[in-house]
């Protein structure tokens, strides 16, 4: 069954903390929605990157649950 998951870019206290980014991703399974949010981590965490300091990458679920998170601590 289709599931949306909404995956969001925390920014680190130091640069103001907060949701920088959502992207809504619908999939199948959970396991492809934390793929993608592992990508949308690497990512932003490359030097290159235009988004301010990166603290922790999140999926939830539809009803705002959080499912998943990675963070630069872990």
């Amino acid at each position: 069954m289709i599931e949306i998951y909404r995956i969001e870019t925390v920014a680190s206290e130091e640069a103001g903390g907060g949701v920088i980014r959502r992207i809504m991703v619908r999939t199948d399974s959970l396991e492809k929605a934390k793929e993608r949010a592992l990508k949308v981590f690497a990512l932003a965490r490359r030097p290159q990157s235009r988004d301010p300091e990166i603290e922790a990458v999140r999926v939830l679920n539809g009803a705002g649950h959080e499912l998943f998170s990675v963070s630069t601590r872990d």
